[in-house]
């Protein structure tokens, strides 16, 4: 038996393939367990293609043995050496990236995806044929077309979009807000008339109309990207993820593959999800972050470091030395260390678990503190922790370790400013006001890592940290000054 043109046993496959999927998620939610989670999505994924190599491909089943034709074989070699191409370059990426580099290649694999969206729904405009979504001879089914206007749009806004945030994540362009002038009214007038235009093709399907709908989408995913920086890139990150897996959903039906609408709900909306876990954690709606991101409505008042006319003020701090700092981590009872992007940047997290497990040695509690936003995307600090093989029950959220800093002897912060700045609390001008952070002021010793006083967060903010009494500053490169208390710490 068939229905919808597939054999019952795809549509078993397909429905195997996406309880797996479904698996990996629930894998993925734990540090444990996310071994098993990735191979659980490698298997449901190895299903689906396989699936729909046999029931779509452009070569009949029947075809394939004993004896397809000179073009089967062309069809198929064709086929083969996608997927080959596809897999040497992926394997590729993966063996060479730099966990630092994570963030951009998320960011820039969301593009690709939202490109294949573009692409395969130009593909179906073209030739609705071979796609099966005629009405009559010439004329896309109403339906389809809605499919197409909606699936191409968020796969081009996906693509544009994910190309600003990876040039921002990647240094190719600021990482600062860059503001237009009434963007709010250019956005929302796109986005009404992509929708606007959506709702026309399905009475008329000529070409303008759909070439329209595509250019227009390129452009309100730039517009959407470039007005968001500084905190804000983590959500920025999962809300492209969704749309990534909302375009992949459009195309699913456009196809007619049951498992690219599986896949892609399930990365809609766990990347929707996400993305508001991301806001709650920043004290911030998902709408105000679209709209513009961190400090690109107040923020006009002079930081911690600047008079009123924004010129800096030169302010007393403590700096400190390698053996300082070993001698005063010897001595504690608990230690909590807050890593930050800095980290990675200095690929220092092998060096800094080599520290904790000394520390531990000589009797002191040592824990991890990992702010929802720390890094570059979500879960960027639990990656480095992990591949560093810092033990999982050692690492906290937010929530769950912001009571022990009253009872901590040592705050030990090593590349991270805007979750541990106190300007979140206290300073209703600041860009990151509202977003709830570490209370290491609370902390005996506040031990920070920076290259320099000169530098700031991503976000552009100067810490009021820096300058307490019982901080010591520690400048230099983080991986550089981690070796250098280990040693200390080994004499």
């Amino acid at each position: 038996m068939e229905r919808h043109g597939l054999p019952d046993w795809a549509l078993i496959a397909y429905l195997v393939s996406g309880v797996l999927f479904i698996l990996a998620l629930r894998g993925l939610s734990s540090p444990t367990s996310s071994r098993r989670g990735n191979r659980l999505g490698m298997a449901g994924m190895g299903i689906a293609v396989l699936t729909t190599l046999l029931t779509q491909a452009p070569i009949p089943p029947g075809h394939w043995w004993p004896r397809p034709t000179p073009d089967d074989l062309v069809t198929l070699a064709k086929i083969v050496g996608a997927i080959g191409l596809g897999a040497v370059v992926g394997l590729t990426i993966a063996r060479r990236i730099q966990m630092t580099a994570m963030p951009q290649l998320v960011a820039a694999f969301h593009s690709l995806v939202g490109l294949a969206a573009v692409l395969v729904g130009i593909a179906a405009y073209l030739d609705p044929g071979a796609f099966g979504i005629l009405d009559a001879p010439g004329v896309i089914d109403p339906l389809s077309r809605v499919e197409l206007g909606l699936g191409v749009a968020i796969g081009a806004i996906t693509f544009s979009g994910s190309v600003i945030a990876f040039a921002k994540l990647n240094g190719n362009m600021s990482g600062a807000p860059i503001l237009l002038p009434a963007r709010h009214v250019i956005n929302l007038g796109t986005v009404a008339v992509i929708l606007g235009l959506t709702a026309y093709f399905t009475q008329d399907q000529a070409p303008w109309v759909f070439v329209t709908i595509t250019a227009l989408s390129f452009l309100i995913g730039f517009l959407l990207i470039v007005p968001i920086g500084g905190a804000d890139m983590p959500v920025v990150v999962s809300m492209l993820n969704s749309y990534s897996g909302w375009a992949a959903a459009a195309m699913g039906f456009t196809l007619h593959n049951t498992a690219m609408i599986i896949t892609g709900a399930l990365v809609g909306s766990s990347g929707a999800i996400l993305s508001y876990i991301m806001c709650k954690a920043m004290n911030r709606s998902f709408v105000s972050v679209i709209a513009g991101g961190f400090g690109t409505e107040n923020g006009g008042g002079a930081g911690p470091d600047q008079d009123g006319r924004g010129e800096r003020i030169e302010r007393p701090w403590k700096r400190g030395s390698a053996e300082d700092a070993a001698f005063l981590l010897s001595q504690a009872e608990q230690v909590i260390i807050i890593p930050g992007y800095g980290m990675a940047v200095a690929q220092a997290q092998h060096v800094l678990r080599e520290m904790g497990d000394l520390l531990k040695a000589e009797g002191v509690r040592v824990k991890y503190a990992i702010h929802p936003v720390a890094g570059r995307m979500p879960g960027h600090m639990n990656v480095l922790l992990a591949e560093a093989n810092v033990p999982y029950d050692e690492v906290f959220e937010l929530e769950d370790i912001q009571g022990e800093f009253a009872q901590t002897d040592v705050a030990f912060i090593i590349g991270a400013n805007d979750v541990v700045n106190p300007a979140a609390k206290t300073d209703k001008s600041s860009p990151i006001y509202g977003m709830p952070v570490f209370d290491v002021e609370k902390a005996k010793t506040v031990m920070f890592i920076k290259r320099s006083m000169s530098g700031v967060g991503y976000a552009g903010v100067d810490n009021e940290v820096f300058y307490m009494d019982q901080t010591m500053m520690l400048l230099a490169d983080a991986k550089k000054m981690v070796e250098d208390i280990v040693k200390s710490l080994q004499h």
